[in-house]
């Protein structure tokens, strides 16, 4: 038995784009770079979650973060520059 999912509870899942995003727009760099550049188990599908805002784990988000800083040397970026909510532990 499936069971939908009401709006409400839909909408708390979805935080919009990412500043993520937009950083890794703006660097030029791709979701496969951040994989590649991952010393932790990263998918596709965790870092496309990511971008679009859906909702993550504090531990996921860190993985992300973490591949980003390890790709690119230009800056170095926390948790408050990639996303705009904290995800749960």
């Amino acid at each position: 038995m499936m069971f939908a999912m009401d709006e409400t509870a839909q909408n708390s899942m979805e935080k919009g784009t990412q500043p993520l995003d937009h950083i890794l727009t703006e660097l030029g760099l791709k979701n496969s770079d951040l994989i590649a550049n991952s010393t932790e188990q990263l998918t596709f599908k965790v870092v496309a979650k990511g971008r679009r805002g859906r909702c993550l784990t504090l531990k996921v988000q860190m993985k992300i973060l973490n591949a980003l800083n390890t790709a690119q040397n230009q800056n170095h970026y926390e948790l408050k520059d990639a996303f705009n909510y904290k995800g749960k532990k």
